[in-house]
């Protein structure tokens, strides 16, 4: 069997080796501000929210007081009174993938048509994940723009090309300036406003990347931003989901700038897949749900769906006895391998919390081959694969096969 994506896996062999010769070079790399300083990283802000961002690493509490104000919210927009009268609860995960995207795209446009997609209360992504959240937290209305980005671009609306010796003397092997003006294009004025006022009905889109002097990953609060009205949402919303899909070394990382005590520093953000190519909820969150039951005390119901960008099964190839083939390889595998570790955790946790646990990924029955990164020919079939696959009701997988 010939592997199926090889001009990702050489991108990233590009990425890995290209590193280690700037490192031996010792030539200067692109000038960046001052870092957050050690230990400060949760005091740093972007915009001064305080429900801005959130450091899973460092406790669930806000967030925990940020999923508290979003039913409270939706409490008073439907006019209930306690929190047992509340509706069961719709949570989405879109997890990274790169082209592999077209597939969750294609899957809830499908669902949209088969008519039984809900509105989802919570929607998270990664990576290209993160870049359909925006659509899928919308909702249907949103479909045609979500088709267009996975089925009408190329690769010269995401990356350009740069020249080897600068993209080995810079900080990535590709130039994502054509994907930022891409995400600027669909993500305009209306659909900030849409967002913000999803937000106040209650409903949270949550975005992750990957801080990387901290080496923490980092939940966007993207409903808040954008309710916030600050002459900078636009632009900080845009940057990231920039920087939730730059590939380390294959993209540039987005240079986000903060504040401590009023002084200016500095963060370099990368794909959140760098930590989890999905999530849904911090675990600590809901530790005490279990509990709350043997108390008698009212849980709101819930279900989760979990769109994998991606296969479950292992994608052979033959790798070359080179150092750069041997590191890429092993780069991929690595990443797989926490795609899989990603779609059981959500799965216990589920379990433990009593919520429904319904999963979709690439199966192999779709064996087209990738020919080279963001091929259009290969995006539009992909997404014609999951919208046939839910156009009549999909098969939602109660349990990880792999398990």
């Amino acid at each position: 069997m010939s592997e199926r994506r090889p001009p990702r896996r050489a991108f990233l062999r590009l990425a890995a080796g290209g590193a280690a010769t700037a490192a031996l070079s010792g030539c200067d790399l692109p000038d960046r501000g001052p870092p957050v300083p050690l230990g400060s990283t949760a005091k740093a802000t972007v915009l001064g929210l305080k429900n801005e961002r959130f450091f899973p690493v460092s406790g669930s509490g806000p967030l925990e007081s940020e999923f508290m104000g979003a039913m409270i919210a939706q409490m008073k927009a439907r006019g209930l009174r306690s929190v047992a009268e509340m509706p069961k609860l719709q949570f989405l995960a879109i997890s990274g993938g790169g082209e592999n995207g077209a597939f969750g795209a294609g899957l809830l446009c499908g669902w949209t048509a088969q008519g039984t997609r809900p509105t989802f209360d919570l929607v998270t992504g990664v990576s290209t994940g993160a870049l359909s959240a925006p659509f899928a937290f919308l909702g249907p209305e949103y479909d045609p723009q979500l088709r267009a980005v996975y089925t009408e671009i190329d690769a010269s609306q995401v990356l350009a090309k740069r020249r080897l010796l600068a993209a080995v003397f810079s900080d990535a092997m590709a130039d994502n300036e054509p994907l930022y003006r891409t995400i600027s294009k669909y993500l305009d004025d209306r659909m900030i406003r849409d967002i913000a006022a999803a937000y106040d009905a209650g409903r949270l889109l949550l975005i992750g990347t990957t801080d990387l002097d901290a080496q923490v990953p980092v939940i966007w609060n993207i409903g808040a931003i954008a309710k916030s009205g600050h002459p900078r949402a636009v632009e900080t919303i845009r940057h990231i989901l920039l920087a939730s899909a730059a590939i380390p070394g294959a993209f540039p990382p987005s240079m986000v700038d903060v504040t401590i005590d009023g002084k200016p520093y500095q963060e370099m953000h990368v794909d959140g897949g760098a930590f989890a190519q999905t999530f849904l909820y911090p675990a600590a969150l809901t530790e005490n749900r279990n509990e709350r039951k043997r108390r008698g005390q009212p849980v709101i119901e819930a279900n989760a769906y979990v769109i994998r960008n991606g296969r479950l099964d292992p994608e052979w190839a033959t790798v070359e006895r080179r150092t750069l083939g041997i590191a890429g390889r092993a780069i991929s595998t690595m990443i797989a391998s926490s795609g899989y570790n990603d779609v059981i955790r959500i799965y216990n946790t589920t379990q433990r919390d009593g919520i429904g646990y319904n999963l979709a990924y690439i199966g192999r029955d779709f064996d087209m081959e990738l020919k080279e990164p963001f091929e259009q020919a290969y995006m539009r079939a992909l997404f014609a694969y999951g919208y046939k696959k839910s156009e009549h009701g999909y098969n939602w997988v109660k349990r990880p096969p792999i398990l």
